[in-house]
């Protein structure tokens, strides 16, 4: 079995320092590659402050703390950060031209024994990988944002991956205390984003329409169905409610968005510049309401879940 001992991962934005506090976790040897010295500084800074906070919400003792902390550093030294590797993670912006020429570029500089994952939230490894001398060692690696506090990683495998890195990843992932999931068809938006998307369309059809207001969108879900997934599945409920399920879904099911596309009301909201928080207005109006508090009230809810029992008996045992 490969043994991953070190690993570089390239990105030093939101993800590259979560993914690194992970890795650390896990007892890997965890360089966070940057563009610039600044960028590299900024980025092990937060790997730190990560750690600092996982062992104050008491979901890592101080010794793991301590251990990541010396397992993590960054650098902004190209060749240097790649060479002698076990894995190297991509996390840069998700432009398939990028990424292509980033593979092409750096397969001559890691070993041959090297594995490659992106941590894409959607496109295609099997593209991405395509203009690579070796695609058998090539796969996704999807973790959620926040990565330090989402369990899951999303596993993507091509019809060249091998087992061998498919399972050693597996195992890497769970040692560092993620949930792996093998997602087996390279498909657009992998798994949870193939969820999630249907999930998207659908509300910003049921604005168009005018069935609710945008705010009332938002606490349906959080407040229904929402509550209950981080412990109770689709596939469970469908199941537990039986024929009625079934009724339901079919009866429901004519009456929903279903073009291959986003609905049109989203679109007009793209071409007009109405893209969220930093031009200030989205489907809510960013002037009045703060992105900052958002993501706070979001990490917070996080972490006190997985402090709790349920959350604890999700995450696997270091």
């Amino acid at each position: 079995m490969h043994d991953i001992r070190s690993a570089t991962v390239v990105g030093s934005g939101v993800m590259g320092p979560g993914i690194a506090t992970n890795l650390a976790l896990g007892g890997v040897k965890a360089t966070i590659l940057a563009r610039t010295e600044l960028n590299a500084a900024k980025a092990l800074d937060a790997a730190r402050a990560l750690l600092l906070l996982l062992e104050s919400d008491g979901l890592i003792t101080p010794e793991q703390s301590t251990r990541a902390a010396s397992l993590v550093d960054a650098s902004h030294h190209f060749t240097q950060s790649l060479t002698g590797r076990d894995l190297v993670i991509e996390s840069i912006p998700e432009d398939m031209q990028l990424k292509q020429d980033f593979f092409a570029q750096i397969e001559p500089i890691v070993g041959p024994d090297c594995w490659i994952t992106t941590n894409t939230s959607g496109l295609s490894i099997t593209v991405m990988s395509s203009k690579t001398l070796h695609p058998e060692r090539f796969c996704t690696t999807h973790f959620w944002n926040p990565p330090h506090l989402i369990p899951l990683v999303e596993i993507v495998r091509t019809i060249h991956t091998k087992d061998e890195v498919v399972q050693g990843l597996k195992s890497l992932l769970e040692r560092c205390g993620k949930v792996p999931v093998i997602v087996k068809k390279d498909r657009p938006g992998q798994l949870g984003n193939r969820l999630q998307m249907a999930m998207v369309r659908e509300a910003v059809n049921i604005i168009a329409e005018g069935i609710a207001d945008v705010e009332d969108v938002d606490r349906a879900a959080s407040l229904s169905f929402g509550l209950r997934l981080p412990v109770y599945g689709i596939f469970e409920h469908q199941d537990l409610v039986g024929r009625d399920a079934y009724r339901v879904c079919d009866y429901v099911s004519g009456d929903l968005y279903n073009e291959p596309q986003a609905p049109p009301f989203y679109r007009a909201m793209f071409e007009n510049g109405k893209l969220g928080t930093a031009p200030g207005c989205g489907f809510y109006d960013w002037t009045k309401k703060d992105a900052t508090e958002v993501k706070a009230h979001r990490d917070l809810w996080l972490r006190e879940f997985l402090k709790g029992p349920f959350g604890k008996s999700i995450r696997p045992k270091n």
